[in-house]
């Protein structure tokens, strides 16, 4: 995240517009991976976009990040944007998310946690996710609900 170092060191804590990536990814027996994240609320694994990077190079980067897990083809499920996605983190900056959300039922690999920005990682069935996941993670992962969580 040296990208967004760079700019706060600029901007101190004003809005920035952030553009990143989050996946969904599901295994054979249709149940999403989930991150609890060392802030302490359940999310998707994902994180803001580089310099030169396309959205789905984030999106393999940061899973792979984040769980250890190579992922194969990647679907556009939806982006996400708009003052519904301000958000003033804790130190105080602020920012407006543009977050794209993927599909994936490829994975490979083991599942690590990285323990500088989760505590755990566990796969849910779709019809019992955690009370501690947050509000913006539930509106990415509805649309897939309602598309294709029924099977």
């Amino acid at each position: 995240m040296d990208y967004v170092k760079e700019l706060r060191e600029l901007v101190g804590h004003r809005p920035l517009i952030l553009p990143g990536a989050v996946v969904i990814i599901i295994n054979e027996e249709n149940e999403l991976l989930l991150q609890h994240r060392t802030d302490g609320g359940w999310g998707l694994p994902g994180g803001l976009m580089e310099l030169g990077e396309s959205l789905e190079e984030t999106a393999r980067r940061e899973v792979k990040e984040e769980t250890g897990l190579t992922i194969g083809n990647l679907t556009l499920l939806d982006v996400f944007s708009g003052s519904d996605y301000y958000l003033k983190v804790s130190n105080g900056d602020e920012l407006y998310s543009v977050t794209t959300v993927y599909v994936t039922e490829e994975v490979r690999g083991t599942l690590t946690v990285d323990e500088t920005e989760s505590v755990d990682l566990k796969y849910f069935r779709l019809d019992g996710l955690p009370d501690g996941l947050t509000k913006e993670y539930r509106h990415y992962i509805e649309p897939y609900l309602r598309n294709y969580g029924r099977r």
